[in-house]
């Protein structure tokens, strides 16, 4: 199959499993098995096979799922900048109000409670978050792709028998 065919379903895919991951709160899915990853490759191949008239291979599926995976990374860290930036002070608030309403926490949790936030966005911490997404989207993806591709895959209709009968009787083959 061309890469061309598989460029639009592997940016959709992308685009689900970046988004999902991106947004917080929606992103702890991933916690669950890489959950949005592994979508984000079934949904890629899921609309590969819609979209092209022959059945897709497993191979087909793997690869248009590592796309939506490399694709997915890119979209995640452009959706989580703007996310962090308009979020994180309402999130250090109410971390501090949790902190502040729980008398018997040890040191240590109230240290980490407190930090909690406070270093904001660093392009240290967002560049490991994309090396890491780029690497587990990848893989899971991936998993995914084949996944899609083995459920998705259309039926191929069987081969209509051979011509063994004419009009004047049975074709006998010389």
């Amino acid at each position: 199959m061309n890469s061309k065919a598989m460029l639009k379903p592997a940016l959709a895919g992308g685009l689900v499993m970046g988004v999902l991951s991106g947004l917080p709160g929606v992103s702890l899915g991933n916690c669950c098995c890489c959950a949005w990853l592994v979508a984000g490759g079934i949904v890629a191949a899921y609309l590969l096979q819609t979209w092209t008239a022959d059945p897709i291979t497993l191979g087909d599926g793997a690869l248009v799922g590592l796309l939506a995976g490399i694709f997915g990374a890119v979209v995640s860290v452009v959706v989580s900048v703007p996310m962090t930036q308009l979020l994180g002070p309402f999130q250090q608030q109410l971390v501090q109000r949790i902190a502040e309403s729980q008398q018997g926490l040890p040191p240590e949790v109230q240290e980490a409670l407190d930090n909690f936030g406070a270093q904001g966005l660093s392009i240290v911490r967002l560049l490991l978050s994309f090396v890491m997404l780029l690497v587990l989207g990848a893989i899971f993806s991936s998993l995914g792709g084949l996944l899609g591709a083995f459920f998705f895959k259309k039926k191929v209709a069987p081969a209509p028998p051979p011509f063994t009968e004419g009009p004047a009787g049975p074709i006998i083959d010389a």
